[in-house]
């Protein structure tokens, strides 16, 4: 937990800031794959020690791109249903996590491979929970009274940097890959198939590191995102909780 809390985040609890890009695919059994997405994000989180280990303190924010353009979209025209949407963006506050070396569902693992020079900490994510959109009160947005997902994620960083005692803040770089139902406002819920995202992103310096799209973009919908949460808050947001707040507003 120690090596795996300067990898993601900051041990002395400075802001760290972490960017990624990378595209959504479409999979259905009647055809494609489709190419539907650029996705391009942000998180940026600090780490607070608590008894026994940490909490990690995040809100995140990105955002769906025409898929050759790279522009952000505000409408998508889906090639699926022929329908044309209004695209809901990722607003994430608060992402919020706890690490403690014996949790409720035991002690703290995040598995770790030795390859070279580098090490790889890897964290697989199988989510199924009761969906916030129920089918009953979502028939066009909501396939399944359970949410069910994978988030799989690989941090990579230098074996030395991570076996340096010193450091409270390791460089890294990641990928991110995840399998999860169409999204609430593509209005897909009858339709079978899934969502694939294969994304790839780094620890930034800064702030000012960020591609400056992404920032000026933050700044002009949500300044905000621009800054890790100050305290702990729950539950989390997800893209599904926000659709449902988004359309009861």
């Amino acid at each position: 937990m120690e090596n795996f809390i300067r990898v993601r985040a900051d041990r002395g609890g400075s802001e760290v800031v972490v960017w990624w890009t990378g595209d959504v695919y479409a999979w259905t059994p009647y055809g494609g794959p489709h190419h539907l997405f650029g996705f391009e994000g942000i998180n940026l989180a600090r780490a607070v020690t608590v008894e026994g280990g940490y909490e990690l303190l995040s809100r995140e924010a990105a955002f769906y791109l025409d898929p050759r353009s790279r522009e952000i979209l505000d409408e998508w025209d889906n090639p699926i249903s022929g329908e044309r949407v209004d695209v809901l963006q990722v607003w994430n506050d608060p992402v919020n996590q706890r690490w403690l070396a014996d949790g409720p569902r035991g002690p703290f693992r995040v598995p770790v491979t030795r390859i070279g020079e580098n090490m790889v900490f890897n964290t697989d994510i199988l989510l199924a929970y009761p969906s916030p959109l129920p089918v009953a009160e979502f028939p066009d947005n909501s396939g399944d009274d359970t949410y069910r997902a994978m988030e799989l994620f690989q941090f990579f960083a230098r074996a030395a940097d991570v076996e340096d005692p010193a450091r409270e803040n390791v460089p890294c770089t990641f990928s991110w890959s995840r399998v999860s139902p169409w999204l609430p406002w593509m209005r897909m819920a009858d339709r079978p198939g899934a969502l694939v995202y294969h994304c790839r992103g780094a620890k930034m310096a800064d702030w000012e590191a960020v591609p400056e799209h992404v920032r000026t973009y933050v700044a002009e919908h949500r300044p905000e995102f621009a800054h890790a949460p100050e305290s702990w808050s729950a539950p989390n947001e997800t893209s599904w909780t926000y659709y449902k707040k988004h359309t009861a507003g």
